[in-house]
């Protein structure tokens, strides 16, 4: 089942980042992450997923809920998230969001359509919604602008929007053709420079173009995410190594290796997995059955 592949894939990620998130590389390169480990950070059990999972959940269910994409009914759920706890797997509910993803919820919540309420501010081009946005990968003929639309429920500005396209488009590409991770990069890499040619937005994305990733920033901004991301995959040849290398570059550690987890789930398959570590998630059972059942839908439509 190709759906299990990457969102179990980056679920686990998530889970291993969680414990060390905030910690720097000079640290993790001392003691690194090595297993998947409890309390650290947020004080929480082994296998504890952060808001990445939750939203990417939340998206999930709302897709099949209203048999498609409902940008009104996604934030709607991304707001049972942040009020009632819902699709968190913390025995203390919630515990982390980012700013750019509270203010836009918050923007919603106070009346702002659905599609208004996202930031598009310079500095408001955190990894929130491209955090969020592989679901998408998995339906039939999905557009471009349907994932921009995605990512600008929190994230609005064209430098996220365009994030969220590329990766979808590796995804996709993962999904789609018998490739190496690097034809993989360069083929989504090559579409999104056509369909944006022109925009001065793709000078951030020169190192990733380039193949230009050696200083490596782990915080979550989301270019550097992504070249961690694409650093990790590119050097490394399985998947437990991939995510490994995504926490311990440091800093925003839960989304770096959940990221890097779902294309290297979708990669490598699910079998991939360390079965010990897929053990350790809380409520792993339910979210197989979602992904059953998103499988089904995206087989259908």
């Amino acid at each position: 089942m190709k759906v299990k592949d990457g969102i179990i894939g980056f679920i686990v990620g998530d889970a291993l980042g969680v414990p060390v998130e905030f910690v720097s590389r000079s640290i993790l390169e001392k003691t690194p992450v090595v297993d998947m480990n409890e309390y650290g950070t947020y004080h929480q059990p082994k296998g504890t997923w952060s808001d990445d999972t939750s939203m990417t959940l939340a998206t999930m269910t709302s897709i099949l809920n209203k048999n498609g994409i409902d940008y009104i009914d996604i934030m709607d759920e991304f707001l049972e998230w942040i009020q009632k706890d819902k699709y968190t797997n913390s025995p203390d509910g919630m515990f982390d969001i980012g700013f750019t993803t509270h203010d836009a919820l918050l923007n919603y919540h106070n009346g702002a359509s659905a599609l208004k309420s996202g930031c598009e501010g310079e500095r408001d081009n955190g990894n929130g919604s491209l955090m969020r946005i592989l679901p998408l990968a998995y339906i039939n003929s999905i557009d471009y602008e349907t994932v921009e639309n995605v990512s600008s429920l929190t994230h609005a500005h064209k430098r996220s929007k365009i994030a969220c396209v590329l990766y979808v488009e590796i995804a996709i590409s993962m999904l789609e053709n018998d490739f190496t991770i690097a034809e993989h990069v360069k083929l989504a890499c090559c579409k999104i420079k056509e369909y944006y040619k022109g925009s001065e937005e793709l000078t951030h994305f020169h190192k990733i173009f380039d193949n230009d990733l050696k200083d490596l920033n782990g915080k979550g901004y989301v270019i550097y995410t992504f070249e961690c991301v694409i650093h990790s995959l590119l050097t490394t040849d399985s998947y437990r190594d991939a995510v490994l290398k995504a926490v311990n570059i440091g800093g925003d550690t839960d989304t770096n290796a959940a990221i890097c987890g779902g294309l290297a789930g979708i990669y490598y398959g699910y079998d991939s997995i360390p079965i010990d570590w897929i053990d350790e998630i809380n409520r792993i059972n339910e979210v197989l059955s979602l992904c059953e059942r998103y499988e089904a839908f995206c087989d259908e439509s």
